[in-house]
């Protein structure tokens, strides 16, 4: 396939090419909005038209006439300063004035990421707001951010995946420059930066690319929308779009990888799929740049296939998301068995999870009523993203409550633990380092209130059939859902909060800097467990590390092992520094030492 530019550059000063695929246009004008009359466009044999334009100023504003008939804003626009039915805007993605040379990026292995909402974050919402914070986070330890999706969506709030123009930078958070100025900062402070982008569906308002060319599949369908078609007729321009937007982030804007949203939704029947593409095209850029470039997979499939190379028969990706660990962690704090809980709760469940990342690998699922997974064993712990906490698993319930408004300080302290003893790539979600209580809600903004209706509907429906009822549900429409799911801060006016911070850098900082708990390898663990207690052993070379974590509701006598070797405490939460009850294990251990864990 042959690949094309699909946003204005430039070719000298003041001089741009437009390029837009329309291979279902007879026609084609671009209109400028400075006076000048629609300038007609030449077409090729793969449906792009183009034309080079003079005196086109950074700024500059303009839409494509589609047979003279409607005028529309750019399927491929960089700005939309007046939202997503406004003309499209000329951004210079050259002009900014990078300061990071010498970023390198960082390893999988050594990520402790962070997930965040650029409008809910900070009390400014915006690319400025997080900037504001990155101190605090590298405080925290945190070495890489991963930003909630930023491209044009309709109105002003929104979690970011209705968006409509996947490469314009929304415009009420700060647009291109800002974020630009986002990353740069991020490297200049040794944080990576990885932005979570949508290719499986484009939102509902504003969404003109059909118009265009052929973007949607009728062969699949997606809870959110018509897919898109990167596997039937016309699918070449279709998957040129995808895959220049993917470049664009990492090349021009500096992003250190991409977490693809749902690509359990991304259907492609083709002897390459587009994953696979995607990946080799940003090894081509890691080439031309000398550093690596990440794509982090959401799937609920538990198909290893996703990061497994290309001569294993895999797409090539580097990680993916393990909603098991979630689910299982979840499920056996809580007690909560709706839904997909269903399938979760029993300890040799958590223990699979730390060991392995996925539970499920081929068993019988009650929940989905089939079997579904694949092995880990050749897929190292860098390759699986865990977490106790995300936006989804937050906002998607009714009451968008957090884990620690549902089981308290000391089992979220527990949560934490797991998190970092296991293998694989820990992800805080944000505000859970200073036990914010705030919920996070599901919230929009259409200008269309047909729309929110139909979004409002939408919800209450699947809440009742998780949850079993919608009561107190949240208008996911209203100003007030949004506000209140914005981080309340204030941690150094609240000694919970200080605590809760201080457990957590402490416990990033081990995980950073002990050379056990860095290790990816899966094959240097071991995790036992009598009911709800479990005893997790690490070990590298000559190290080791061990964990116990009781999950009880009351405390169990521990024995040691006969093969342990002599071990130090490095970390016990339940002393009360950390708020806990003070009964505490011993400084050091030996083999056959018994003694209680609260």
């Amino acid at each position: 396939m042959k690949y094309r530019p699909v946003i204005p550059y430039k070719t000298s000063e003041n001089t741009y090419v437009f390029t837009v695929w329309a291979p279902k246009a007879v026609k084609m004008h671009l209109v400028l909005q400075d006076g000048r009359k629609s300038v007609p466009m030449d077409s090729d044999d793969s449906g792009y038209w183009s034309v080079s334009m003079d005196h086109i100023e950074t700024g500059s504003r303009y839409k494509y006439q589609i047979d003279e008939k409607e005028c529309l804003p750019d399927p491929a626009s960089l700005s939309q300063p007046e939202g997503v039915h406004g003309a499209s805007e000329i951004v210079d993605l050259e002009q900014f004035e990078w300061g990071d040379g010498a970023w390198l990026n960082i390893s999988l292995s050594d990520m402790i990421l962070y997930e965040l909402h650029t409008g809910t974050f900070s009390p400014e919402g915006n690319f400025a707001g997080i900037r504001s914070k990155l101190d605090y986070l590298k405080d925290l330890g945190i070495n890489a951010i991963e930003i909630m999706p930023v491209a044009q969506f309709s109105g002003t709030r929104n979690w970011g995946y209705d968006a409509v123009y996947p490469f314009a930078v929304h415009n009420s958070y700060g647009g291109a420059k800002e974020l630009m100025m986002l990353v740069d900062a991020c490297h200049n402070k040794g944080l990576a930066v990885i932005l979570d982008v949508v290719y499986n569906h484009i939102g509902p308002e504003g969404n003109y690319v059909g118009n265009f060319g052929h973007y949607f599949s009728g062969n699949y369908s997606t809870p959110w929308g018509r897919p898109i078609n990167f596997d039937g007729p016309y699918s070449d321009g279709v998957r040129n779009f995808f895959i220049q937007n993917a470049l664009m982030w990492c090349r021009d804007f500096h992003m250190d990888g991409l977490r693809l949203d749902a690509v359990h939704a991304i259907y492609d029947f083709s002897a390459k799929h587009i994953l696979q593409e995607l990946a080799e095209n940003l090894n081509q850029l890691s080439v031309q740049t000398k550093k690596p470039y990440y794509l982090i997979a959401e799937s609920h499939l538990n198909d290893i296939r996703y990061t497994s190379p290309v001569e294993r028969g895999g797409y090539g990706l580097r990680a993916q998301w393990s909603d098991d660990f979630h689910h299982a962690l979840h499920a056996l704090l809580t007690g909560e068995r709706m839904g997909y809980y269903a399938d979760f709760g029993r300890p040799s469940q958590l223990a699979k999870a730390i060991q392995d990342a996925f539970v499920f690998e081929g068993q019988y699922s009650v929940f989905r009523k089939k079997s579904y997974g694949s092995r880990t064993q050749q897929n190292p712990g860098e390759q699986f993203v865990i977490f106790s906490q995300n936006h989804d698993q937050v906002g998607n319930r009714i009451r968008g409550d957090r884990l620690i408004s549902l089981v308290g300080t000391e089992k979220a302290k527990l949560a934490a633990g797991a998190l970092f003893i296991a293998p694989n790539i820990p992800m805080l979600f944000m505000g859970e380092e200073f036990a914010e209580q705030n919920p996070f809600y599901y919230f929009v903004s259409h200008l269309d209130t047909r729309l929110n209706n139909i979004v409002r509907k939408s919800r209450n429906k699947e809440f009742r059939a998780f949850f079993g009822n919608s009561d107190g549900a949240t208008e996911p429409d209203s100003i007030t859902t949004f506000k209140r799911s914005k981080l309340s801060w204030h941690i150094e006016e609240k000694p919970d909060r200080r605590l809760m911070y201080d457990f957590y850098k402490t416990l990033i900082r081990i995980r950073k800097n002990n050379p056990v708990l860095k290790d990816p390898n899966k094959d240097r663990i071991s995790v036992s467990h009598y009911d709800k207690h479990f005893m997790i052993k690490r070990w590298k070379e000559n190290k080791q590390v061990m964990a116990l974590l009781n999950f009880d509701d009351f405390s169990q006598t521990v024995s040691m092992p006969p093969d342990i070797q002599p071990m130090v405490k490095i970390l016990d939460s339940a002393e009360k520094k950390w708020n806990g009850k003070g009964e505490t294990a011993p400084e050091c251990i030996i083999s056959g030492h018994s003694f209680n864990i609260p």
